[in-house]
């Protein structure tokens, strides 16, 4: 049974003006784990992705845990990795489903959270 539902999408240019003027976006939104992913990435582009797929991905959890940021957790504690094969999933929590898409000019999010 599907418990929540959430989708969020963001437009990359607005990441990168907010990156621009104050790095430390990437810091307030990425725990260190994708902290440490992010780092490795050279081409900005690749940077940009990665940033507002991970900030798409925490608002979506938000959404569908019916939360939102701030009140059940920060963006810091929602941590969204990489398995072998490149999927995403949200650490510790094995009840969802996440999907990260990128087009040029946003990025998108969904997360589906069924009940164990």
């Amino acid at each position: 049974m599907i418990l929540g539902l959430g989708t969020d999408i963001i437009e990359v240019n607005r990441i990168r003006n907010i990156e621009s003027k104050n790095s430390r976006l990437s810091e307030r939104i990425l725990a260190p784990e994708e902290m440490e992913y992010y780092h490795k990435l050279n081409a900005e582009k690749r940077r940009l992705e990665y940033l507002s797929g991970r900030f798409a991905v925490k608002e979506a959890y938000s959404k569908a845990l019916g939360t939102g940021i701030g009140s059940a957790a920060s963006f810091k504690d929602i941590v969204c990795l990489n398995d072998a094969a490149g999927k995403p999933f949200i650490k510790d929590d094995r009840r969802v489903h996440v999907s990260i898409s990128h087009a040029e000019e946003y990025a998108v999010a969904t997360v589906i959270i069924e009940d164990e």
